[in-house]
């Protein structure tokens, strides 16, 4: 009976974390965007630079900077140069967020190199519950997946302490 009781209590938590990781996901769509949209305008605004001082496009002016005898001017290259790839990682996780599955966005969320976003995004995390058939549907088998994970080994000892007593 106990066992019973411990199977369902962690079907129950397991079912409550899994019905946060849609909504997660979708906080984080929305930071991500968010980012994504303030480095587009940054990287747009040392394109117009480029332009207004007839660089072919902000690559070649940073180059260009990168190699001035001004400490000050490379240091603001290499600004500019980590912000353009910035924008290149931010625009494969909004194309990842676009056209992706919960799990290939859960996977881009969850890299190690994106820990740190991810305790930004928790700071304004509100628990709740999704909506959506997918995001239902998810947490349940994931619920389930868990439960019988976690669960495995009392079963496996419960069976064999049976059959150990006969």
């Amino acid at each position: 009976m106990i066992g019973r009781l411990l199977d369902k209590l962690v079907f129950g938590v397991a079912l409550i974390v899994a019905l946060q990781m849609p909504l997660l996901v979708e906080h984080y769509h929305q930071y991500l965007s968010g980012w994504y949209k303030a480095t587009q305008w940054q990287v747009d605004g040392y394109e117009a630079t480029a332009k207004t001082h007839q660089f072919a496009n902000a690559q070649v002016m940073i180059e260009n900077h990168l190699k001035n005898a001004e400490p000050s001017v490379r240091t603001d290259a290499e600004q500019k140069l980590a912000t353009v790839e910035l924008l290149a990682d931010l625009r494969l996780g909004m194309d990842t967020f676009a056209t992706g599955n919960l799990l290939e966005k859960m996977l881009f969320m969850l890299h190690p190199d994106r820990i740190h976003v991810l305790k930004d995004v928790t700071q304004n995390f509100k628990l709740g519950i999704p909506l959506n058939p997918s995001g239902l549907a998810f947490a349940v088998v994931f619920a389930l997946l868990l439960n019988f994970l976690i669960m495995l080994p009392f079963r496996f000892f419960g069976r064999r302490s049976a059959y150990s007593q006969r």
